[in-house]
């Protein structure tokens, strides 16, 4: 995406230390956390699908 670790979690409000936790299954990031990731972080849209 062209920004540095420390745009994205200014980008997202969080810690560099956050995600690394994250990235490396260290910390379970909450469904709101990941909806801001994706949406401010990458301009996404985070959807949900459950099929029973």
């Amino acid at each position: 995406m062209g920004m540095t670790q420390q745009k994205f979690t200014d980008k997202v409000g969080t810690t560099k230390s956050y995600i690394s936790k994250i990235e490396n299954n260290l910390k379970e990031a909450r469904i709101s956390t990941l909806q801001k990731i994706v949406k401010l972080g990458f301009g996404g849209q985070l959807e949900f699908s459950i099929k029973i």
